[in-house]
């Protein structure tokens, strides 16, 4: 049986959002710092929640493992708060992921699980919710989180915001729309139509008129084979005044005349 839809577009975007959260959870990259004091120009600080990592716009040189250097940041509430949501967030999609995989039964003659597969629908819902709350309180707060860089232009520093933010925005909301739809199949509504399932069809009665069977014309049991005659004729006509089995009129004598005669043939005279 064919899976329905909504099952395979729920159980493509929550792998695909469960991957971009990951991403966004293990890399050191939620905001960018330009402008470092005493620190080339080109030297880029990339604070993340877990590490803080330095590297440079012209070269790939990257170090990382810096978060002694800058214990302030990770004091700020959010930092703390992000690190719980994004894990809580990752561990609740891969129990959404368990129970909705083997609810769908892809590629088998039975019906998917419905309440089973709306269950880790949910789950995936609230995992999505779990990654947009740090993710948005951190990108409100992204100019003003305390730390101990100093910026060459205190008054005006160059913050922007890292590909963590972006990757956790579209991972959360490819999650909550995945979840979302799983959801739908808690609607049992016209026979499983709406769902994606091909319900039995009804089976209705057909009447067919049946011609009567042709009376078969009364032959004798006379073989049926003919010798043609000599003139051409397929068939004799001893052999046809045998098979028919009406009465003929009979033939007249050479010489006699019948008074009753009016001139019109007999078929066999024909």
């Amino acid at each position: 049986m064919r899976t329905p839809g909504i099952l395979i577009f729920g159980l493509v975007l929550a792998p695909c959002g469960w991957i971009l959260d990951l991403t966004s959870t293990v890399a050191p990259n939620w905001r960018q710092l330009y402008g470092i004091a005493n620190q080339p120009v080109d030297v880029v600080m990339n604070q993340g929640i877990w590490d803080i990592c330095k590297s440079s716009t012209i070269s790939t040189e990257i170090t990382c493992n810096l978060r002694g250097n800058d214990q302030t940041y990770f004091n700020n509430q959010v930092i703390p708060v992000a690190q719980g949501l994004m894990i809580a967030s990752l561990i609740v999609t891969a129990i959404g992921l368990a129970v909705v995989t083997p609810a769908t039964r892809c590629w088998t003659d039975r019906h998917p699980r419905w309440i089973l597969a709306g269950v880790g629908g949910i789950l995936i819902f609230c995992s999505g919710v779990l990654t947009i709350i740090p993710i948005a309180w951190y990108t409100h707060f992204l100019t003003s989180l305390n730390t101990t860089t100093a910026f060459a232009n205190p008054q005006n520093p160059d913050i922007r915001v890292g590909y963590c933010i972006v990757l956790g925005y579209i991972g959360g909301i490819m999650e909550m729309l995945g979840g979302l739809v799983i959801c739908v199949g808690f609607c049992r509504c016209c026979g499983g139509q709406n769902r994606g399932e091909n319900p039995e069809p009804t089976r209705t009665t057909r009447y067919t008129t049946r011609a009567p069977n042709p009376v078969p014309y009364p032959r004798t049991n006379l073989p049926r084979s003919v010798t043609p005659s000599s003139s051409g004729t397929p068939y004799s006509r001893n052999s046809l005044d045998d098979e028919l089995d009406y009465p003929r009129a009979k033939a007249q004598r050479k010489g006699t005349v019948n008074p009753a005669y009016n001139g019109r043939p007999y078929d066999a005279d024909l």
